[in-house]
């Protein structure tokens, strides 16, 4: 299986990358990471109540993690 997916670094932003590909190939790179799964469905369902309900924590590092 081919990708063909084009990288750009944006000038204005040297830490941005700018990464391009055809959708459908996407989709099928995205279902052989498994992001289709019923169990991962399900954590961004409750990702987003989380989220409405104000369950979270701005992260502005990976420390803050620890």
């Amino acid at each position: 299986m081919s990708l063909n997916i084009s990288v750009q670094v944006i000038p204005k932003h040297p830490k941005k990358i700018l990464v391009e590909m055809d959708a459908e190939k996407f989709e099928r790179l995205a279902a052989s990471l498994g992001l289709f799964s019923r169990d991962f469905i399900d954590s961004l369902t409750r990702a987003e109540n989380d989220y409405k309900n104000k369950r979270y924590k701005k992260v502005t590092s990976l420390r803050d993690l620890r």
